[in-house]
């Protein structure tokens, strides 16, 4: 992949990715980017046989209730995100709702978690991260009774807010 030098010897590589300078990996400069109001909004879910769908259903798990603890734990990991992921800027989070839904026909959990802020760089990763940890708290909590668990599908579905523009996924995508 070819690289080209900005005005501050900063390397943008071929397509335009910006987390590469001279000495290696750096946390993008937004200093004079405007802060600007950001959401962004992911989900995946979490396949499993259908009797461990029905004990969380019934709350029945041992471990607690699992719709419950995967929630707050999407939300405290959209917290930390830039404790988790090297280079993501810290941000001011305003609100983080994670959404669980039970899925018969799946059998599983489906999760949807929205992340938004007032700043100068987007809360995707925030969200991505609310869904990834949700659902790696419901694979957790249910590993005693099904170990067979798959998770599937960790994408972003929309963001909202900055320079590059709305985003929505396409139907098929």
């Amino acid at each position: 992949m070819s690289d080209t030098h900005t005005d501050d010897g900063d390397r943008r590589l071929a397509g335009g990715l910006t987390h590469s300078g001279p000495r290696g990996a750096k946390m993008v400069d937004v200093t004079a980017k405007p802060a600007t109001v950001r959401r962004a909004v992911a989900a995946g879910r979490v396949r499993m046989k259908a009797e461990t769908l029905a004990l969380i259903r019934e709350d029945a798990i041992a471990k607690g209730s699992v719709v419950e603890t995967a929630r707050i734990a999407g939300i405290m990991a959209a917290k930390r995100t830039s404790e988790l992921i090297p280079l993501c800027h810290p941000l001011p989070l305003s609100d983080v709702a994670v959404e669980i839904d039970r899925q018969d026909d799946l059998p599983g959990l489906s999760i949807r978690a929205s992340a938004t802020c007032t700043g100068k760089t987007g809360v995707e990763m925030e969200a991505l991260t609310a869904v990834a940890v949700a659902c790696l708290t419901v694979y957790d909590m249910c590993k005693a009774v099904d170990r067979e668990m798959v998770i599937e599908e960790i994408m972003l579905l929309e963001k909202s807010g900055g320079r590059a523009g709305d985003f929505r996924r396409s139907e098929g995508g």
